[in-house]
């Protein structure tokens, strides 16, 4: 979805009983998860998912990742991750996270991630691989 000229993807998650700690919260490292499977769904709906990366000939591992909590989710609650593309001109994919509690909208965490390219091998790429240069221009992210 493009809203207010940004990429954004919203994506629903209910919580499971594995999911959560003895206080019957999300345990903190579920959120990093939760941001993968925004991740996940932003590939899906945009073609920019790991197996098109992949098929591509490239791998994009993640190398860094922050999470600032602000409220609790219990056990049975249902959070939207919304993911957003941001638009860098270095050879690397930055998603903004926000993730809300389905029943009353409140923001209970927001974050972010960033990966950078790197060949099979593991060699890092310094220049946008062809295929995210024309997944850009495609979406109007870069001219050309």
């Amino acid at each position: 979805m493009l809203k207010d000229n940004k990429f954004i993807t919203r994506t629903e998650i209910k919580v499971r009983f594995s999911e959560v700690d003895s206080m019957g919260i999300v345990w903190h490292g579920h959120y990093i998860k939760f941001f993968e499977d925004g991740r996940e769904a932003f590939g899906r709906e945009h073609n920019l998912g790991y197996l098109n990366i992949y098929e591509n000939g490239y791998f994009a591992p993640v190398v860094k990742v922050d999470c600032n909590f602000k409220r609790y989710i219990r056990y049975g609650e249902t959070v939207i991750v919304e993911s957003e593309y941001v638009n860098t001109q270095a050879a690397k994919i930055v998603f903004r996270f926000k993730i809300f509690n389905k029943k009353n909208d409140e923001l209970v965490a927001e974050g972010g991630s960033m990966q950078v390219f790197t060949t099979p091998d593991g060699e890092l790429v310094l220049n946008n691989p062809p295929f995210y240069e024309e997944w850009k221009k495609q979406r109007g992210l870069l001219e050309g």
